[in-house]
């Protein structure tokens, strides 16, 4: 056992050293083989993949917290375990990161030019892109790092070609012109998932629009007067009576002419859409620039006239807006409209504004040209592989959110106007129009076989890409030996912010493509084996300590990597756990974190002294065989109360910790290492065991190398217990534990104690639970009579024949743990000064003091009080008919006995009361 544990604990020393050692020695690879032994259970998880922008967060460290805990648990308890990292390529992120640093070298991506813009990318990536992996590194995660993937690696972006031409032979993609959300400052169509609506207060204007016949004029409401430059008809209800006689007659469109011509005319038709309790009742109708005026537009064939260019000024040559941004326009129009007389009224108006995610602009509904998956029948194997339970959703909530988002969903736009990203496999032919899509490039038109193609300018939507991963990073579409192995996997854990963007993708794409890959038998692969994992938990936010979301805008957002400086990966680590429990959110707090920095300390300190003992007995010539610690913690034969009950409790936390994080109760499991830690092995049993190493001379050997032997055995399970929640301190330790002998490579590749690797003694918890309530009642009345803290004190015990055995036979853990110098048992109930009751015995200390009576008659009174309330509540209970009728046989015995106990305690307080002196 090597003793080179320095006398102060510094995480920022040993944390970097075992970091670089795990990945340096590929501690977590897994090799396929592995995966393919017959009968192996196997634990599989992705890493929802970081932009390659990224930098970590508190919701990083989290997730990779979790996810680490869950892989490290699974592993040591002798599954094949293996955690697949990577990064996304993030289209839409990356483009603008690397603009924004041309455009401080004063050039931009056109001036380069689309190759070398996208080399350009390639070099950023280089340098910046493994940032946030290399974080993941330094904190520990113990990933697969042979396994990483990057979005555009070449082997996945041949996967991505071929699961879009495999969709578009099945008539799953299409290419049409549809109105899509369209960020101005990026210039891209963006998905509905990454528009973020905001209420604002706006106008509404409601507008004069002249009759062409000269007969009157109809006034129309809009809240866009700037898009009226591309309407092309006004619509009003069929039912509407007030517009029954201008039904197709034509209005001339104000302020639409150009190179000084006259305004355009556009009919005035009727649709349903035109809802007479909106503003006038007559609406504008602009199909290229709003989604319901385009499906009016649809059914009326009306024209679509783009009047917005890309970045959201007019295109409208000869007009006197051309050119203008879309709200100055706006502000044009409107003072155009009143000097003509042709502004009615601007009335104040609550509108939800789309913002785009990526930019904060406001999105601006545009007709373009534009790629799209069609949902159906996607959807329908989706929404059928969580109603049969193949896949099943923590906490349960998200699995009817899921559901009832999947039942409305549209079809996904996945083009994207980049040139960072999966360039589409589609070339459009100059001659005939045609497009042909094509896994390789083609040399001509697949139609016509003109040579005068030109590639598809757009690229995919990143999650499109990231949706396949599940398949893609084993192999897919070629049946490899991984894909046989590993998929599908056994967990996702992720956020409910990507459960639309990614998770419900990857179970849509998962279940389609996967079904026509045989099961590794050769036989038919059903649904239940097609899903792309079986469980998925979505973890909390973490917010700041008062419980506020973080945001730079606050000012409150927590940077993981400074708060690790300063308290250590282990104590960051534990702090998430130890509040992470299903669909409740995280308040993180330093102060919390201090906590469990301090929890380390106490682990290091307790190795530093077992470390010591272990010295001591070497000198005395006694040596541990370290290779039958398990033994110990069997044994039991003719074993002190102590052995028996802190292996008992040693099984019994091993098999709580075990149920909490099968039910993804991190909070729980982490309070049971820690109770178990720092109360139970720290502050009684090592205390409690000090009695026993003696080796000096007339000891006895045997016994307290007995005792020595088992205190390692435990404290070593201890360490293994605790493993995954604080892996560094514990490889630290460990290491140093068994030095030259470890029986594994690392602590993280041994067993996770097993409640039945261990004696069991259910009478030993409940008589130690005795002794220590004897223990600490009798060290609160030292306490309070002022007893010198090195004096030893005589104590007076009164209880049940087994509670009087149990202490005479523990007197020497009574004389060292509560400075007790004589244990004295009485005939007769204990009142009076000194003296304390509990449902088990009565004790005094016996010392001389004076008593402050008032005092003693304000305490006893308060807790006759409590008594009386607690038996008043016990009376109505058992008094209650309709409740002894329903209650179980063990509620109503397990009543009874509270009230006996309550009543006892009552009796004793009030004749303890009656017995003080008259003030």
């Amino acid at each position: 056992m090597s003793h080179e544990l320095p006398k102060a604990y510094d995480p920022s020393i040993i944390e970097e050293r075992w970091a670089e050692s795990w990945v340096r020695e590929r501690l977590f690879d897994v090799a396929t083989a592995e995966g393919t032994q017959e009968g192996v259970k196997k634990f599989t998880m992705l890493l929802p993949p970081p932009n390659v922008t990224g930098r970590l967060h508190m919701g990083h460290m989290l997730n990779q917290t979790e996810m680490d805990i869950l892989t490290r648990w699974h592993r040591m308890s002798g599954e094949v375990s293996m955690w697949v990292p990577g990064t996304d390529h993030a289209g839409i992120a990356t483009q603008m990161m690397v603009e924004r640093q041309l455009a401080s070298e004063g050039t931009k991506r056109q001036e380069l030019g689309r190759s070398a813009f996208v080399d350009r990318v390639w070099e950023w990536k280089g340098v910046y892109g493994g940032a946030i992996l290399d974080q993941m590194k330094r904190l520990g995660a113990s990933v697969d790092w042979s396994r990483e993937y990057f979005t555009m690696d070449e082997r996945l972006s041949v996967a991505v070609k071929e699961a879009f031409v495999r969709l578009h032979e099945q008539g799953l993609i299409y290419r049409g012109a549809y109105i899509v959300n369209w960020d101005p400052a990026i210039q891209t169509a963006v998905s509905d998932l990454e528009v973020e609506h905001e209420e604002r207060l706006g106008k509404i204007y409601h507008i004069r629009y002249p009759l062409a016949d000269g007969s009157g004029s109809i006034v129309v409401a809009t809240t866009r007067p700037e898009t009226m430059l591309g309407d092309t008809a006004v619509a009003v209800n069929p039912t509407d009576e007030r517009y029954l006689a201008v039904q197709g007659k034509m209005v001339k469109l104000p302020l639409s002419g150009v190179n000084s011509g006259p305004d355009r005319e556009i009919p005035i038709l009727a649709d349903d859409w035109a809802k007479p309790e909106f503003g006038t009742g007559a609406v504008k109708v602009t199909p290229a620039h709003d989604p319901n005026d385009f499906a009016i537009g649809q059914r009326h064939g009306l024209p679509n006239l783009t009047i917005l260019d890309e970045t959201a000024h007019v295109l409208l040559p000869g007009s006197p807006y051309h050119g203008l941004d879309r709200y100055a326009a706006r502000t044009k129009i409107v003072e155009d409209l009143k000097e003509l007389g042709l502004l009615v009224d601007v009335k104040d108006h609550t509108l939800s504004i789309g913002l785009s995610q990526r930019t904060g602009v406001v999105i601006e509904p545009r007709l373009s040209q534009q790629w799209f998956v069609k949902i159906q029948p996607l959807a329908d194997k989706a929404i059928e592989a969580v109603d049969k339970g193949y896949i099943k959703f923590t906490p349960d909530q998200y699995r009817k959110t899921y559901d009832e988002w999947m039942k409305n969903i549209h079809d996904w736009c996945i083009s994207r106007q980049l040139w960072w990203g999966h360039r589409i496999p589609a070339w459009h032919c100059g001659a005939c129009g045609d497009t042909t899509v094509a896994r390789e490039t083609p040399l001509k038109c697949g139609h016509c076989g003109s040579t005068e193609i030109l590639q598809e300018t757009d690229v995919l939507d990143t999650w499109f890409s990231s949706g396949l991963l599940p398949f893609t990073v084993f192999g897919w579409p070629e049946k490899t030996p991984d894909l046989a192995a590993f998929y599908p996997t056994q967990l996702l854990v992720t956020g409910f912010d990507i459960l639309f963007f990614w998770v419900a993708r990857m179970i849509m794409l998962s279940c389609h493509f996967m079904l026509d890959v045989p099961m590794p038998d050769g036989s038919k692969r059903e649904l239940k084996d097609a899903v792309p994992f079986r469980e998925v938990y979505i973890h909390a936010l973490v917010r700041d300590a008062e419980r506020q979301k973080m945001s730079k805008t606050k000012g409150n957002v927590i940077d993981p990597i400074e708060v690790v400086k300063k308290y250590g990966t282990d104590a960051v680590r534990f702090t998430l756990a130890s509040m992470a429990s299903p669909g409740t959110d995280i308040a993180f707090s330093e102060e919390r974190t201090d906590g469990y920095r301090a929890f380390a300390n106490k682990i290091w300190n307790a190795a530093r002294f077992l470390f010591m003992q272990v010295d001591r007995a070497c000198e005395a010539g006694v040596v541990v065989d370290l290779t039958k610690l398990g033994a110990a913690l069997k044994n039991v034969e003719s074993a002190p109360l102590e052995t028996r009950w802190i292996l008992s409790r040693l099984g019994a936390t091993a098999a709580a910790v075990d149920a909490s994080l099968r039910a993804y109760r991190f909070d729980e499991a982490a309070s049971a290492v820690y109770q178990f830690f720092w109360g139970d092995f720290c502050d009684w049993y090592i205390e409690i065991v000090k009695l026993r190493l003696e080796f000096g001379e007339g000891a006895d050997l045997t016994a307290a190398k007995t005792a020595l032997t088992t205190l390692l055995a435990v404290f070593e399970a201890a360490l293994r217990l605790l493993s995954p929640f604080m892996p560094f301190i514990t490889e630290e330790i460990w290491n140093a534990f068994y030095d030259a002998a470890k029986p594994a490579k690392s602590i993280a590749l041994t067993r996770f104690p097993r409640a039945e690797d261990v004696a069991a003694d259910a009478a030993s918890v409940s008589a130690m639970e005795v002794l220590q309530q004897m223990i600490v009642t009798v060290r609160g009345l030292r306490k309070e009579m002022a007893v010198p803290e090195k004096e030893a004190a005589p104590i007076r015990v009164f209880a049940a024949n087994r509670v009087v055995a149990l202490a005479d036979d523990n007197a020497d853990l009574l004389r060292r743990l509560a400075r007790v110098s004589e244990v004295e048992f009485a005939s007769a109930a204990l009142t009076g000064d000194g003296a304390r009751s509990t449902a088990d015995f009565d004790v005094a200390v016996v010392y001389e003091r004076q008593i402050d009576v008032v005092a003693e008659r304000e305490r006893l009174t308060k807790d006759l009080a409590k008594f009386e309330k607690g038996l008043a509540a016990a009376e109505r209970q058992l008094g209650n008919d309709a409740f002894m009728a329903k209650a179980p046989a063990h509620i109503v015995d397990g009543l009874r006995k509270q009230a006996a106990e309550t009543q006892m305690l009552h009796d004793k307080t009030k004749a303890a009361l009656e017995a003080l002196p008259v003030a």
